[in-house]
């Protein structure tokens, strides 16, 4: 287990994978250290912030609209399918919560199924496809899925309404158009609901079921800072890094690490302790060392995304009475994309 375990309000435990367990219990509370003979880690909040502003991530290191197969991604469609995908978003939370509305079994997969449905709709499986959980497995599926899809995508007959994502594909009319456009739907739809699911996952595990006086933006904050789903960031070798400190070599890539910034013991009170109402008297907007978006000269585009879709559910979670199962007192962290815990078994108190 854990030498830096998390102290949940219900006392479950958090196991992680092996070399994030190394790098808690080794390096929390540093500001620098090398991992790698040639990658730098960091999570003094101080440096964190002066390496983030000595200058902007680049095309490569912004994973959304990062190069499709060596075609850019043009700064208007990067607009387009953000806009898209943020109109989405706001219309799937203009509608009720639904009633009923079953989400026990296995999270994160339930939620992330509740979430493709609520903001996509039930589109054709080609789209669907595009949003599932197991294309994480490896970039060579995703790109099956892509190339596939866009060979045999036709409009559908029916009249149901289509997503603004899925209709930006569907205006595509060459291949290559159809498979760049395809690949784009995958890259801003897919994370909405993996970070929202891992996100509410993380809360529910680390303290359902919830005090009625504790808000939701105060769990989401809680939850954001213990488990933060992004958590690193990586900057590649930079002469402007150096600049800022002399211990980073110019051939150095730096990885930025807000995982450990959010449990340094000279930012926070009981660091490892799951303690929402801390938050009533805390800005996460500009707490030093609190990065779960990113920096504030360059938030993640889908942060105004993923709070509310966050909140409502929730809503939903406390609105019928949701927890873990008693059964199930261990979660496990993996080593993957994001920071989630596994295979939690929900049901109704």
């Amino acid at each position: 287990m854990s030498q830096r375990p998390i102290v949940s309000h219900r006392g479950r435990q958090v196991r992680f994978a092996p070399k994030i367990d190394a790098l808690l219990s080794r390096h929390t509370g540093q500001d620098l250290f090398r991992l790698e003979p040639d990658t730098i880690g960091v999570a003094g909040a101080d440096l964190l912030d002066a390496l983030l502003r000595s200058r902007p991530a680049n095309t490569e290191e912004r994973p959304t609209f990062k190069p499709v197969r060596g075609r850019n991604v043009e700064r208007a469609d990067a607009s387009a399918y953000m806009q898209a995908v943020a109109a989405d978003v706001r219309q799937a939370l203009q509608r009720p919560l639904e009633t009923p509305a079953d989400l026990t079994g296995l999270w994160p997969q339930v939620p992330h199924d509740y979430l493709r449905d609520l903001v996509f709709g039930r589109e054709l499986g080609r789209f669907r496809v595009l949003v599932d959980r197991r294309l994480e497995l490896t970039p060579k599926l995703t790109w099956s899925a892509v190339t596939s899809g866009a060979a045999l995508l036709r409009r559908p007959s029916h009249t149901e309404p289509l997503s603004k994502l899925a209709t930006l594909v569907l205006d595509a009319a060459a291949y290559p158009d159809r498979r760049y456009a395809m690949y784009l739907y995958r890259r801003v739809a897919a994370p909405i609901c993996f970070t929202v699911a891992a996100l509410v996952t993380n809360a529910v595990w680390l303290g359902a079921p919830f005090d009625d006086a504790v808000p939701n933006r105060h769990l989401i904050a809680e939850a954001l800072r213990l488990l933060p789903p992004s958590w690193n960031i990586l900057r590649v070798a930079s002469p402007e890094f150096t600049a800022v400190d002399p211990r980073i070599g110019p051939a150095d890539d730096v990885l930025l690490l807000p995982l450990l910034s959010h449990r340094d013991p000279a930012l926070w009170e009981e660091p490892d302790a799951f303690l929402p109402e801390r938050w009533a008297d805390l800005d996460p907007d500009d707490h030093p060392g609190y990065l779960p978006f990113g920096h504030a000269n360059e938030r993640c585009w889908g942060r105004h995304m993923v709070l509310p879709l966050a909140e409502r559910l929730l809503d939903l979670v406390r609105r019928d009475g949701l927890t873990v199962s008693p059964a199930q007192t261990v979660g496990r962290v993996e080593l993957d994309g994001l920071m989630e815990v596994s295979e939690v078994r929900v049901e109704r108190e």
